[in-house]
């Protein structure tokens, strides 16, 4: 597969950067796969400290409200049933790890079928050089804007960390910039439009072909 390159401002360069299809334009994508890594993605960024007190926890009386038998009424031993106002939820939430663990080849099987979904429906783009003199907010939404997605959630992928584009994306709340080391299949999955520089293809291309 090959992609025309673009400069930061959207223009053709007349030039084309070659995808290696293994990555890019798999035969068969596999759904199950996209959908257990963005699973795996939203579970492992739970915090999981939901807490509900239990029987044992309530502050109350464990005084028998009333005699057993011969009132008229249900049976009840303590205030703090979670019948009463103020008692304790029953199978309320407990702190607890939603981690779990996902094989490599799956996830770089979801990244590949997640690219190959992207680049069939012409939401890849490949540019000249992402690179930046200084961190400029305005810069970077000119960037956005050139490709169409000034307003929609776009992924800028770079081959390696770049603090002056990180700080001119960072008060941009659907703009995003990551490593191409870092994507994962929530990142592409969830923009409307990915961004990759020329040097990137290679590092992530190594990746996802091991």
């Amino acid at each position: 597969m090959e992609l025309e390159i673009y400069t930061k401002d959207g223009k053709g360069t007349g030039k084309k950067a070659k995808l290696n299809d293994a990555v890019f334009a798999i035969e068969t994508p596999n759904d199950h796969a996209i959908w257990l890594d963005v699973k795996q993605h939203l579970a492992n960024k739970r915090q999981g400290t939901a807490k509900t007190l239990e029987k044992s926890e309530v502050s109350g009386s464990t005084k028998k409200l009333h005699r057993q038998k011969g009132t008229g009424g249900s049976r009840k031993g303590s205030i703090k049933s979670p019948l009463f106002p103020g008692g304790a939820r029953v199978f309320g939430p407990q702190p607890r790890d939603y981690h779990f663990k996902l094989n490599k080849k799956v996830k770089d099987l979801a990244r590949r079928s997640a690219l190959t979904y992207k680049a069939k429906d012409g939401a890849i783009k490949v540019l000249d050089s992402a690179a930046m003199t200084a961190p400029k907010t305005s810069e970077f939404a000119a960037l956005l804007k050139a490709f169409e997605l000034g307003s929609r959630k776009a992924v800028v992928v770079v081959p390696a960390k770049d603090e002056k584009l990180l700080l001119s994306c960072r008060n941009l709340q659907r703009a995003r910039v990551v490593v191409a080391s870092e994507l994962c299949t929530y990142d592409i999955m969830n923009a409307n439009g990915l961004i990759i520089a020329k040097d990137a293809i290679a590092p992530l291309e190594a990746i996802l072909t091991k």
